[in-house]
């Protein structure tokens, strides 16, 4: 002001100056009047000008007044624009644009300190600020009433076979809770072909996208995109809660119990699934229909909307990944790992910019500890058999639950045969020449180079080894064949039968068809031959000696009997195999020798029949233990 005021009285000065020179003078010269006309025409335009901003400024203010009239004549008749109709909506906006056209012309007039267009400046600006304000409650409003339903099970999962465990036995069942048997690798990587979305109806897009515009063009981008993040923000965190997947810290999920957190494992899956594959890309989708325009600030804000709900469900798995390494849990874990495998490409093309790499770091980082853990249980699964021993005889002699645990463990495992082979691609085995000493020790073939059968073989060794030290708890020789058998025939049925086969070769089968078969060969001869050899070799023999073979070979059987009903070999075709075997073998030398008893003795000296001792056989291995009467005629 100081300055303005000098600059006055120095013109004021030269004018006075000026009309004492021309007062002194009677004429002109040229070029003085080429000066005083220039003067005038200067004057002439200075005042112009003034006439002229006078003149737009009343204009303007008529335009403010008239904006401004409008824009608070809808604040008071509607709690909410937008519940009064599109319409309202886009006529609220065309008067908020008129404001920010007035500031800009404002803005662009040539600054003359008029106090009046500082007013208008003023009030323009205030009235802008109100409106600014009432469109980020409006924004909210908008997608609070136009949110779509995106339902939890848009993609369903069924669960595999799971395995229950105990601590002294290691399993105790095996249970399969889907409803048809559909493997859940096989369900996840069944995707709809179209994974886009509409979370809002889409005729409110544009809507939304007016209001971005002009918050955007008014500067007031940041505003717009904090109600627009925020909202999104909330709406997955309410998303994942239908999940189960609130926020829960790493301790909480390590002091789980295994039930529960299998449970929240099969949650995790699905909302992992469902927000990377659709959420999310629909997400994106609507921010870039909305924000797209405005460079980096679509990502920027997808980015920030998204982190939270993802960091949520990557620190879960990341929990999960760290746990114990028990058997029970493989299953899961390869599960975990297939499914973030299969999303790899979603979760780079959604967090492609630099400020999503840190999401995209720790997805794969979390990738790689679910395959470290879950290739850690299964090359650890043969220390665990190993360290699973007792000194106390499995009753009845069938089938372990530690060989249906392992064998039952391997055909779940069928299922995930390639993923295995991918984690097992990258194992460097060190000492190569003490591998091959191992699987030899073992009798193992080395000539199968896949490291995932070689491992499985490997295994099935260390269970047939652990199977070997239970039978030598037998005190009865013939019982331990018995279990010998049930367990490897158990094996080799189960193998052979299940997609898992093709890690064990024929010759493997072959051989192992081989080991039962002995086995039960052995049972035979262990049980029977001396018994028989009490009705054989007989010819010469007198008629004391007669009676006191048939009073021995009762007794014998009526031993054999009370103890072997209550041996168990649970596979029907084995029982009736061997029954069969034992029956032509016994009742036919049983026949023999009565009928050259007969000769020499009466019925009374023979306790049974041929018939008797093919009906008592059948009572064999049902695990019932049955008694005969002792009783013996003199």
């Amino acid at each position: 002001m100081d300055d303005d005021k000098t600059a006055d009285q120095h013109v004021i000065a030269a004018a006075h100056h000026l009309v004492k020179a021309l007062q002194a003078r009677t004429t002109l010269s040229n070029e003085v009047r080429r000066t005083l006309a220039d003067l005038d025409i200067h004057l002439a335009a200075m005042t112009e000008a003034k006439e002229d901003e006078t003149t737009s400024l009343r204009e303007i203010e008529g335009r403010l007044k008239s904006a401004q009239t409008k824009i608070m004549t809808l604040h008071s008749d509607c709690l909410k624009i937008w519940d009064a109709g599109p319409f309202e909506l886009h006529e609220y906006l065309q008067n908020v644009e008129e404001i920010r056209t007035i500031i800009v012309s404002l803005e662009n007039m040539v600054s003359n300190k008029n106090r009046k267009q500082n007013r208008l400046a003023n009030q323009a600006h205030i009235v802008l600020q109100m409106a600014m304000v009432r469109l980020q409650e409006e924004v909210i409003n908008i997608l609070v009433q136009s949110k779509q339903c995106f339902g939890h099970e848009y993609v369903s999962f069924h669960s595999r076979e799971e395995i229950v465990t105990d601590e002294e036995s290691m399993m105790v069942s095996i249970e399969d809770d889907s409803a048809d048997g559909t493997s859940c690798m096989e369900s996840s990587r069944a995707e709809s072909e179209e994974c886009i979305m509409d979370l809002v109806h889409p005729g409110v897009v544009p809507h939304i996208k007016s209001i971005a515009d002009l918050m955007f063009a008014s500067h007031y981008d940041k505003e717009f995109c904090q109600v627009f993040i925020r909202f999104w923000k909330d709406a997955l965190h309410e998303y994942l809660r239908l999940f189960c997947m609130q926020q829960i810290s790493i301790e909480d999920v390590l002091r789980m119990e295994w039930t529960c957190l299998n449970f929240r494992i099969k949650k995790w899956r699905k909302a992992t699934k469902n927000v990377i594959a659709f959420y999310l890309p629909s997400e994106k989708n609507l921010f870039d229909q909305i924000l797209g325009e405005f460079g980096s600030v679509s990502s920027t804000c997808f980015i920030e909307a998204s982190k939270d709900a993802m960091l949520c469900l990557l620190n879960f798995g990341q929990a999960v990944a760290i746990g114990p390494l028990r058997p029970e849990r493989l299953f899961c874990l390869l599960d975990m790992y297939d499914l973030l495998r299969d999303l790899c490409q979603e979760v780079d093309a959604l967090f492609c910019e630099n400020h999503g790499n840190f999401i995209k770091m720790e997805y794969h980082e979390l990738l790689k500890n679910l395959g470290d853990s879950a290739k850690a249980i299964f090359l650890g699964l043969g220390n665990r058999i190993a360290s699973n021993t007792s000194t106390t005889p499995f009753q009845g002699g069938g089938v372990h639950p530690l060989t249906k645990y392992i064998i039952n463990y391997f055909t779940l495992l069928s299922e995930y045969c390639d993923t295995l082979r991918f984690l097992l691609e990258d194992r460097i085995v060190e000492d190569s020449g003490g591998v091959v000493d191992e699987l030899a020790r073992l009798d193992v073939s080395s000539e199968f180079q896949c490291p995932l059968a070689l491992h499985l073989q490997s295994v099935a060794s260390m269970l047939e080894s652990n199977l070997d030290k239970r039978s030598n708890l037998y005190k009865d020789d013939s019982l331990k064949h018995i279990f010998l058998m049930n367990n490897i025939h158990y094996m080799v049925q189960k193998i052979k039968n299940s997609k898992i086969r093709s890690c064990f070769t024929d010759e493997w089968i072959k051989k192992h068809i081989v080991k039962y078969v002995q086995h039960e060969k052995r049972y035979e001869r262990i049980t029977w031959i001396p018994i028989l050899s009490l009705i054989t070799g007989y010819e010469k023999s007198g008629k004391a000696v007669l009676k006191e073979r048939c009073k021995n070979f009762s007794i014998a059987f009526e031993d054999v009997y009370k103890n072997q009903t209550g041996w168990t070999i649970p596979d029907i075709e084995l029982r009736e195999d061997l029954r069969i075997s034992t029956a032509l073998k016994v009742v036919h030398a049983y026949r023999t020798f009565v009928g050259q008893v007969k000769k020499s003795l009466s019925d009374k000296h023979i306790k049974y029949s041929e018939d008797d001792l093919e009906k008592y056989l059948l009572d064999f291995f049902q695990g019932s233990a049955k008694s005969l009467n002792h009783h013996w005629r003199r």
